[in-house]
């Protein structure tokens, strides 16, 4: 990895964390409103060294994988639909845009009253997130494959599997990669946002206890533990894409 490419960002940190730590000390503010990126720390190893705290990212990390899978079978499908039977658009289309528009949040007591307190109504949140990016960008390759190419399966009278197998889904692969990235994290903030709001498991749920503790240092390692996630998910993404499609000029 080029050592300039990252530079710039590792010192931004730095200097970031560095700013944090000298406002801190020279402001006197209370720990329980900002505490110190070095108390911060101290929390979040005493975190790590928690069991309870593997469970809970065990479950946040199960909802948002079952999640950003759910939405990528159902936004491929859909989005492939649409394409294939325009005529299914006008019809469909103004539910997919409302399911969008709705606040998530307000969704999500109406999801536990439905699916329960349990992880079923956390991974209904994030899919329902996620879903719309897949769908959109879906539809986007779908329709941008060169009318030339699909006069070539015609001759061949290809059935509609085989052109989706071997022309649409390939030509759309890089717009659907891209739609990917992005629902992988809606599906993370879903999933946190649904044990914030109705849960007694996951990241969410143990950040809300924490709040409710006044422990502020542990409330930030909580975030960072879930950004590091977060992280960790969308750079799995972005590497299966540049797997995938090392040919494409989106891949640097």
């Amino acid at each position: 990895m080029n050592a300039a490419r990252i530079l710039p960002g590792v010192v931004a940190v730095l200097l970031f964390f560095a700013g944090w730590q000298a406002y801190c000390a020279m402001s006197g503010i209370s720990p329980l409103l900002l505490p110190s990126p070095v108390q911060v720390l101290r929390a979040f190893i005493d975190i790590l060294g928690e069991a309870p705290t593997w469970v809970h990212l065990a479950f946040t990390l199960g909802e948002t994988l079952a999640g950003f899978a759910i939405a990528l079978v159902f936004g491929i499908a859909l989005g492939w639909v649409i394409a294939t039977f325009p005529m299914l658009e006008r019809a469909i289309h103004p539910f997919v845009v409302a399911s969008q528009i709705v606040p998530k949040v307000a969704l999500v007591p109406l999801f536990v009253l439905w699916f329960g307190f349990g992880p079923t109504s956390k991974i209904v949140v994030a899919a329902v997130i996620a879903f719309f990016p897949v769908m959109t960008n879906t539809l986007l390759g779908l329709r941008s494959v060169e009318a030339g190419h699909e006069d070539v399966f015609g001759a061949l009278r290809a059935n509609a599997w085989q052109r989706f197998r071997m022309l649409q889904l390939p030509s759309a692969l890089p717009a659907i990669m891209a739609g990917t990235e992005m629902a992988m994290v809606l599906a993370t903030i879903g999933a946190v946002v649904g044990e914030y709001l109705g849960g007694s498991d996951g990241l969410g749920y143990f950040a809300v206890a924490t709040m409710n503790a006044f422990q502020t240092d542990r409330l930030f390692g909580i975030i960072i533990l879930l950004t590091v996630m977060g992280f960790l998910l969308y750079a799995a993404v972005a590497w299966l894409r540049r797997a995938l499609l090392p040919w494409h000029r989106s891949v640097g």
